[in-house]
């Protein structure tokens, strides 16, 4: 399966900003990640259709999450940004060619369609159970000192 690069700079965005209580502008969102503005609006609109993030208007204005990161499961910023629609898709090619299969002989789905739903089951099921805050725990894990602090300081100071 491949994910769009939106879906990396969804859950960035997401994940700091757990780090602060005010609302940050797409501008410093694109600029600590390293990404122009305007492809991170993109992602931002989807999030805030989404109802995950929220554009709050004027001088301070900016984005914030619509609710407690421990509610954000990391499958609701994949499907704000990819979609909903399963990752395979079976267009029925036992129907077709020389052997093909006539369609009352094909009722149920086949080895190959069962396989791959559940494996698209069983991937969206490990995305639902981590949530923004898990990540965000996992990323305070993985580095000395409260990177996050660090970046949220750095996200309010410009």
């Amino acid at each position: 399966m491949k994910l769009s690069g939106g879906v990396e700079s969804a859950l960035h965005c997401c994940v700091v900003l757990t780090s602060v209580a005010e609302p940050v502008p797409a501008t410093r969102l694109a600029e600590l990640h390293g990404v122009s503005g305007t492809y991170l609006a993109k992602q931002l609109q989807a999030l805030s259709r989404a109802g995950l993030v929220q554009s709050v208007q004027g001088k301070s204005g900016g984005y914030v999450l619509t609710r407690s990161p421990k509610e954000i499961a990391v499958l609701d910023v994949v499907e704000a940004i990819d979609g909903r629609e399963p990752a395979f898709v079976c267009t029925e090619i036992r129907q077709r060619g020389p052997l093909a299969t006539p369609p009352e002989a094909c009722a149920a789905p086949c080895a190959i369609a069962r396989t791959m739903h559940a494996a698209d089951r069983a991937w969206r099921a490990a995305l639902r159970e981590v949530s923004i805050a898990d990540i965000a725990r996992m990323v305070g894990d993985d580095y000395d000192g409260d990177v996050l602090g660090k970046v949220g300081g750095w996200l309010v100071s410009g």
